[in-house]
């Protein structure tokens, strides 16, 4: 195992009291583990089914399933066919607290959502009346866009807008807001991925920055008594519990919402009900989720389809 920078161990220092759980932080960072493959079902399982399953967690959707070390999902035929999409354990904690907000669903806005698995992960947990994913970063839309049509998502608009530009057209119009927040990306390493400069103050600081923006801009996209969930892959503070403590000091209205299947994995940093995973758990590679209720109470306007129809790429509906 390589020796771990300084600027790693500081980190580790500030997460774990203990030097036990300090030391096996740092080893499934330094010297990666598997993780199980992960699928989201789209469709539903087929009989007899394709892969070796994994036990569920208590708290695993009925449509996700973890597969055995080995397996590779993303090669099978039904993956081609868009019934279901490959995604990191991790992803599906974070999206997780969304399984506590009551149905009917209307409007969802993903507001960081290539390559598109938490926007699937929501269409299939809430079944809402309109998704509406969004990437800003034009390479990384295309990815999301194919992604949308294999699994056959719709109805469903994927849009290329900044958040301001979204908070500022279609505000207080969505039920459930999401925000994957672009972020220092330091659960990569424990993937054996790169995160060049993920645990410099600087780059860390700039990532807050950034996150504190978007999440300002996407607060005014939710409805009254909507919900806002708040995801990174990362393990700093800064762009965690950090953010949601700046979130909630300039927008009382919104309140976090305790996700009680989700008790074990409270951080230990903070008493918000937030939520984190560790790679060290051995289930994924690492998250943070909080989900926020807007308490505020009014009327809940209508997106304009002439917007819609101008800024949007509408996912076909199949035949």
């Amino acid at each position: 195992m390589e020796t771990p920078s300084r600027l790693l161990v500081k980190l580790s220092q500030r997460l774990f009291e203990e030097p036990g759980d300090r030391d096996q932080f740092l080893d499934h960072l330094l010297d990666p583990k598997p993780f199980h493959p992960c699928i989201l079902w789209r469709d539903e399982k087929p009989r007899p089914y394709p892969f070796e399953l994994e036990p569920a967690l208590p708290w695993q959707p009925e449509f996700v399933d973890r597969l055995a070390i080995g397996q590779k999902p993303g090669q099978h035929s039904l993956h081609q066919q868009g019934a279901f999409y490959c995604l990191d354990f991790s992803s599906v904690f974070a999206a997780s607290p969304l399984l506590e907000i009551p149905s009917p669903v209307g409007v969802v806005a993903d507001v960081c959502a290539s390559p598109g698995g938490k926007s699937i992960f929501t269409w299939v947990a809430l079944h809402p009346t309109l998704l509406l994913s969004n990437e800003v970063i034009g390479k990384r839309t295309a990815q999301l866009i194919a992604n949308l049509k294999r699994c056959r998502i719709q109805p469903a608009i994927a849009l290329r807008l900044d958040s301001k530009i979204l908070a500022q057209s279609i505000p207080q119009t969505a039920q459930v807001v999401l925000v994957d927040a672009p972020c220092t990306g330091q659960s990569l390493l424990a993937k054996g991925g790169k995160a060049p400069g993920c645990f410099h103050p600087i780059t860390i600081n700039n990532n807050a920055s950034r996150q504190k923006r978007i999440l300002a801009n996407s607060a005014q996209l939710v409805a009254p008594q909507g919900y806002l969930l708040y995801m990174t892959c990362t393990y700093s503070p800064e762009e965690n519990e950090q953010v949601a403590e700046w979130f909630l000091a300039r927008f009382p209205q919104f309140q976090p919402v305790s996700v009680p299947y989700l008790a074990e994995y409270q951080s230990h940093l903070t008493t918000l009900a937030c939520y984190r995973l560790f790679p060290q758990q051995g289930i994924g590679a690492g998250a943070f989720t909080i989900l926020f209720h807007h308490t505020g109470v009014g009327t809940t306007p209508q997106i304009s389809e002439e917007f819609l129809s101008r800024v949007g790429h509408f996912m076909p509906v199949p035949d």
